[in-house]
């Protein structure tokens, strides 16, 4: 990891962090496209959110715990996709943000998840003091006007633009975001990450899953489940060992996973408790 992604990611700690206790990733948190509400940003929203969303945290659902704190926003940009347009017809914009978590053994289950697309839409909560028709311009929040949202008007879509933004609360992970675009993206681009770099995270997070069911399965039905179980993880993708660990996890007074592949006359080596 660059050392400047780790200067800016070392501004909301209290120790200075190394490149092996942190995951960083690349998020989409709004555009200026119009959202399932009927709403859209200015570019002025745009800008004004990229520096606000700074520091600010993310967690699930809006649920605003700090027990539900998940990661931190450290960079953001806004980014001009030249060869898209709005339903406007404005130039395509979108705020991107550098998020990083702590490693830890309570946040491997979420990497995961996020590696293997999981975990992915998101969505942001703030505050805008002008919510304008993008007909006629009067502001809504005083009043409004006769136009209607998801009409046309002399051949133009009418919707809110959100302007004058004066607060960013949080951005969430949640399964249907108001904002069709807006979710995790590959990679950050600052990071300097390879795709071998991201496969091999990957990997990693796979193996520990997979670390996690051959001991869950151990105490649910002993070796001989334990060995079953082992014969199946390695055909697994991401999503699969996840659902395959919740799927032991919540299993009471017997075990009530199916497993696709057969048991044979040759158990799993290696089997050890860690």
């Amino acid at each position: 990891m660059e050392q400047k992604i780790l200067d800016k990611i070392n501004r909301f700690t209290r120790r200075e962090l190394s490149g092996d206790e942190v995951y960083v990733f690349s998020v989409i948190l709004c555009d200026n496209e119009i959202d399932r509400d009927g709403e859209c940003f200015s570019d002025d929203a745009l800008d004004e959110l990229s520096r606000k969303f700074i520091g600010k945290t993310g967690i699930s659902d809006h649920n605003a715990s700090s027990a539900n704190q998940t990661a931190r926003i450290f960079d953001t940009e806004v980014v001009t996709d030249s060869t898209r347009t709005t339903k406007l017809g404005q130039p395509y914009k979108y705020l991107r943000a550098g998020a990083y978590m702590v490693r830890t053994e309570g946040s491997r289950e979420l990497i995961a998840e996020i590696d293997g697309g999981i975990k992915k839409e998101v969505s942001v909560s703030c505050s805008a003091a002008k919510k304008r028709c993008s007909i006629c311009g009067a502001d809504r929040s005083k009043g409004g006007c006769a136009h209607v949202k998801g009409k046309m008007y002399g051949g133009k879509f009418c919707c809110t633009v959100l302007d004058g933004i004066t607060d960013a609360y949080e951005w969430s992970f949640v399964a249907v975001p108001a904002q069709v675009n807006a979710g995790v993206t590959k990679k950050f681009t600052e990071e300097g990450k390879t795709t071998d770099s991201v496969s091999a995270d990957i990997s990693a997070a796979n193996a520990e899953l997979m670390r996690d069911i051959r001991k869950l399965a151990f105490f649910r039905g002993g070796r001989a489940l334990a060995d079953v179980t082992a014969l199946s993880l390695g055909s697994m993708d991401t999503s699969q060992l996840i659902a395959l660990k919740k799927s032991f996890e919540s299993a009471k007074g017997g075990v009530e996973v199916q497993l696709s592949t057969e048991a044979g006359e040759n158990s799993a080596d290696g089997f050890s408790m860690r």
